[in-house]
């Protein structure tokens, strides 16, 4: 039969203080103890059942545990022992506690593989479009050739089981209440211990080099993108599998192209009659190529125009995004007199026929109206 809640054995809410499980407990513990009731087993049994509740709940670390894990913190040798809790015992709260600060504490053990390396490269927005493949010289640690990366100088390459921790490649220590768990210092987790070392790499079965890797960028990466190259870290030595080789790209800003997920944007200036007259303008795509944008008359700054498919490549998806034309109309800074002459015509041209430039003139009959109703 399933064991009894604590707190509903001591009739108290799980937030209860310390003295209302104190006087909760004095209450049944006088109702239904031994000398009040002899003969009567259910009342024995009631007392005992009170009795182990208070014992946890009265404990702050007990009843820590006992929210966390329920039951199961005391079970199976985990229990109550005359001098507090069993942490050696084959599971209940010692394991449960293991489980709990084991990792955060040092539950390393065994490494299993080698260290991972970081390393950044840059490319241009043309090789992030089109994907390319960089060299890159990485420092990092290898299998010493002199004994095949075993760490041992014998031919045999045998090693032995470490005997402070007996291959586990871990130790236990106590601090105060809680068991720590250590890589062991002997063997650095390795379990075994070499009895011949290597000359060359000392035991440690790797040296240090400088490799020449060359590494893939598929097409569409983005700035900021990880490439993880498994095995192409630092070698494990002894029987340990290599590490991970972790490549950070970055993306050069570009002359042109501003990219935006899989769109380019382009800012393109207009004179002045290219925008009131039309016409087409030619500009570079990402992918080498030209393409022609068809100006209407009449243009204004900040019109946008859309070439689809001229954007950036997809990563791994054949798709492309768009180009994105966005035009700013520029005003001249310096005339020359017939210019001056001309725009001085094409002004007074302009204020005989207002429907050329109908926000201009909008806007300042709005402004004289404003004025007028105001002095009125």
């Amino acid at each position: 039969m399933a064991k009894q809640d604590f707190y509903t054995t001591l009739g108290v809410a799980k937030d209860a203080s310390a003295d209302d499980l104190k006087k909760a407990y004095r209450k049944l513990a006088m109702q239904y103890h031994p000398d009040r009731n002899p003969g009567d087993k259910g009342a024995e049994a009631k007392f005992k059942d009170l009795s182990e509740a208070y014992d946890v709940l009265k404990d702050d670390q007990k009843r820590a545990a006992y929210d966390r894990f329920g039951h199961a913190a005391f079970e199976q040798g985990g229990g109550q022992q005359a001098g507090g809790f069993d942490f050696n015992a084959g599971g209940g709260l010692g394991d449960i506690f293991e489980q709990m600060f084991g990792q955060m504490a040092g539950n390393r053990g065994r490494p299993r593989q080698g260290n991972d390396i970081q390393q950044a490269v840059e490319i241009t927005l043309e090789e992030a479009f089109a994907g390319t493949k960089s060299t890159l010289r990485v420092p990092t640690r290898v299998a010493c050739e002199a004994c095949s990366g075993s760490g041992s100088a014998d031919a045999n390459k045998e090693a032995a089981t470490c005997v402070t921790c007996r291959g586990a490649g871990k130790v236990r220590a106590q601090q105060g209440f809680f068991t720590i768990e250590r890589t062991c210092p002997t063997c650095n987790g390795q379990g075994k211990t070499i009895r011949n070392p290597c000359r060359t790499c000392r035991g440690a079965g790797t040296v240090q080099r400088e490799r020449s890797l060359q590494v893939s960028i598929p097409a569409g990466v983005d700035d900021g993108t990880r490439i993880r190259l498994t095995g192409e870290g630092e070698a494990g030595g002894q029987g340990i599998r290599n590490g991970d080789l972790y490549v950070h790209v970055s993306v050069r800003q570009h002359e042109f192209f501003q990219r935006e997920g899989a769109h380019i944007l382009m800012r393109v200036p207009l004179r002045m009659t290219q925008a009131a007259l039309g016409g087409d303008v030619e500009v570079p795509v990402i992918d080498g190529t030209k393409a022609k944008v068809k100006i209407p008359p009449g243009t204004q700054t900040g019109q946008q125009f859309r070439l689809r498919g001229k954007g950036f490549s997809v990563l791994r998806n054949p798709a492309r995004g768009d180009m994105v034309i966005e035009v700013t109309v520029e005003t001249p800074q310096s005339l020359s007199p017939r210019q001056r002459e001309l725009l001085e015509q094409f002004d007074a041209e302009g204020q005989k026929n207002t429907k050329g430039s109908p926000e201009n003139e909008g806007f300042f009959a709005r402004m004289k109206e404003f004025f007028d109703g105001g002095r009125g």
